[in-house]
């Protein structure tokens, strides 16, 4: 794979997904370039407080629109509007819609300072912005269509409607109901819906996060970081599978993207599983469950970790903290899952040839360590989430100047302004639309009628809430990406576990797992389905394959609730002491279900009590892994004391039986 090519595998959408994109030359091109660097001259003004505007404070509404007036006319000009659309040009219908969305957007902006004053968001204001309200209402619906998918469109229009009918619902659906001008009022100038929490992660953290991501990327952070995977674990028995999980663990940690992930990692993983003996489909189903995790690894989680902290009100870094345990958690069942596999079919590792020199690579590039390791720090201890990245990007820039011999010109400079812009614009044209959903529960009070009802419904059951959410959450996420995901769940269902006595933490990452895991579940599984392209499997049974190589990972959400300290809500001990006693549960969860366990062997040598081996380990496995504390009205060493008391015996059992068996006796 070429750098060429990560670059373009890079440049994928970060939220959707699954779009077209237009590749743009000549003046439109300019255009884009012209109004990223105006975006980011904007959100530095504003991060670092530099008053270039002197005589002149800028509200933060004002600051979201003009950031709204710059980036969401050119979802017209970069997204086609129909797969008939063509490419290589921008239709004159398109750019009719960059005109206008352009005019309305500065009819709004220039009017929001004096509607905040006026109290306008709630009625009374003149007819022509009413209208242009109107148009701006129906421009985020069509450019949420072309970013996020008719899906998404088709999801959240009605709620955005739902205002004008919220009278008439039917118990728990009942609000307070409002008249079309209030509403398109609300929706475009209050700070709760268009320029609300969705949009102000994008204004306030995103921007930094994704330049920094895209920086790593066009200095070669991908192919540094899947070399540095096949240097380490390439050589273990399953080691393309591994260094798919270890690669795209790194990757994720930085790009936050999953089809990013895929189509960089999988490019040189898939083949190499392939070419070990692992089937195309089940080499599909690792890469695809190894790149979801990217939107929860830290430190860079993905835009849906930002809107998390805006909704929580606490810092990014504490998310990305408390993401840290469920992170390591997810990659570890995936490892041990593919260990397990790899061990009971007997599969090497790759040969000497194909793996990487480890002090090449690291020569090649010891700054991506460095760099993020400033991020980190910055991100830590300095408590600096909205500068951390800037001056992590500009670091990385200086290094690969010095130090790179892939320095950059004029031609990658423009590149790299180019992907910024993409990105900018695409997560604009998703955010603002979904913005309009928190806006209806806002100006309806929804959200607290439905809470209780949600409690009443669950008939004060938390663990009928848990499961009424994880469902919710799994059916919402088949039809919606991860980000809108979860801001619909945390609207509506986050409230009612929060009352029902649970972690607010521990419930918002909750319902942000469960969405994430609808890359890798069918019918829609966008993961599983690029994966299967590559590894030219069936996209079906890649899916199903994913579901199958990443079961464990089901169950991990739950443990966040029972107990929060795996989101590092408690003492630090007893979040060190269930990682252990989870991650040792997990080793016997994956062995019961793929039939080889360690420290005992491959249990086909068991003869006729394989099954019964395999079942108890499982249980087992639960049992040790299962936390005690908080929900579960259990200590922790009890719940130990009984998943040892049901592995312990398992295992000497399968070592004693495997021990005298003969490899004859091994069955297919």
């Amino acid at each position: 794979m070429t750098d060429k090519d990560t670059l373009t595998a890079e440049a994928a959408p970060a939220e959707s997904e699954t779009t077209r994109i237009r590749r743009l030359s000549g003046g439109w091109k300019a255009l884009l370039i012209v109004w990223t660097l105006a975006t980011l001259f904007l959100c530095i003004n504003q991060q670092f407080t530099l008053r270039f505007f002197v005589g002149f404070t800028m509200l933060n509404t004002e600051y979201y629109y003009l950031l709204v007036l710059l980036l969401l006319p050119l979802v017209f000009i970069l997204f086609p509007g129909s797969q008939r659309a063509p490419l290589d040009r921008v239709p004159w219908y398109d750019t009719a819609l960059l005109v206008i969305t352009t005019g309305v957007g500065i009819h709004l902006m220039l009017y929001v300072r004096q509607a905040a004053a006026m109290g306008w968001e709630r009625g009374g204001a003149p007819d022509e912005l009413v209208w242009s309200c109107y148009a701006m209402w129906a421009l985020l619906m069509e450019a949420l269509r072309r970013t996020g998918g008719m899906a998404l469109m088709l999801s959240i229009l009605p709620f955005s409607l739902y205002p004008l009918f919220a009278g008439w619902m039917p118990r728990p659906f009942t609000g307070d109901q409002t008249d079309i001008v209030e509403t398109a009022s609300f929706h475009m100038l209050s700070s709760e819906s268009l320029l609300g929490i969705a949009l102000q992660s994008f204004a306030e953290i995103v921007i930094g996060f994704l330049v920094f991501g895209a920086a790593l990327q066009f200095t070669g952070a991908g192919r540094f970081f899947i070399d540095l995977a096949f240097a380490l674990t390439g050589r273990f028995r399953g080691g393309a599978a591994k260094t798919c999980i270890f690669a795209s663990g790194l990757l994720g940690m930085m790009s936050g993207s999953i089809i990013g992930n895929v189509l960089t990692a999988g490019t040189m993983t898939i083949p190499a599983m392939k070419k070990s003996g692992f089937p195309a489909s089940y080499s599909g189903a690792i890469e695809a469950c190894a790149s979801t995790g990217a939107v929860l690894a830290p430190p860079v989680m993905g835009a849906t970790a930002f809107v998390m902290a805006q909704f929580l009100g606490v810092g990014y870094a504490e998310v990305a903290l408390a993401a840290a345990i469920p992170a390591l958690l997810y990659y570890f069942g995936l490892f041990m899952q593919v260990d397990s596999y790899a061990a009971r079919r007997n599969m090497k590792g790759l040969e000497p040839h194909e793996i990487p020199n480890l002090l090449e690579v690291m020569k090649k590039g010891w700054y991506f360590i460095f760099v993020i390791a400033l991020l980190v720090f910055m991100l830590l201890i300095m408590k600096r989430e909205s500068h951390a990245p800037f001056y992590a990007t500009a670091l990385l820039l200086v290094l690969n100047q010095l130090f790179s011999d892939k320095r950059w010109g004029l031609k990658e400079l423009v590149a790299f302004i180019e992907m910024n812009g993409r990105l900018f614009v695409e997560l604009v044209g998703i955010l603002a639309g979904v913005g309009l959903l928190i806006g209806a529960f806002s100006i309806t009070g929804l959200t607290s009628t439905l809470t209780n009802e949600i409690l009443l419904l669950a008939g004060g059951s938390v663990f009928v809430l848990l499961l009424l959410g994880a469902v919710t959450s799994f059916i919402l996420g088949l039809g919606l990406t991860t980000t809108p995901c979860y801001i619909f769940l945390a609207i509506l269902l986050a409230p009612a576990l929060e009352k029902a006595g649970l972690n607010k933490m521990a419930v918002h990452m909750f319902v942000f797992y469960w969405g994430m895991l609808s890359s890798i579940t069918p019918p829609v599984a966008i993961a599983s389905f690029a994966a299967a392209s590559i590894a030219g499997a069936p996209a079906m049974k890649t899916s199903w394959e994913s579901m199958w190589v990443g079961s464990i990972i089901y169950f991990i959400p739950f443990f966040f609730v029972f107990n929060p300290a795996y989101v590092l809500e408690g003492p630090l001990t007893e979040s060190l002491y269930l990682t252990v006693t989870t991650g040792l549960g997990i080793v016997a969860i994956c062995g019961g279900l793929q039939g080889y366990q360690v420290f005992a062997g491959n249990l086909n040598r068991t003869g006729n009590l394989e099954w019964l081996l395999r079942g108890l380990l499982v249980i087992g496995g639960f049992g040790l892994a299962m936390p005690g504390g908080g929900l579960t009205g259990y200590s922790t060493n009890l719940t130990t004391i009984i998943g040892l008391a049901i592995l312990v015996p398992t295992l000497i059992a399968a070592r004693v039986l495997i021990g005298r068996s003969h490899p004859t006796m091994v069955r297919a």
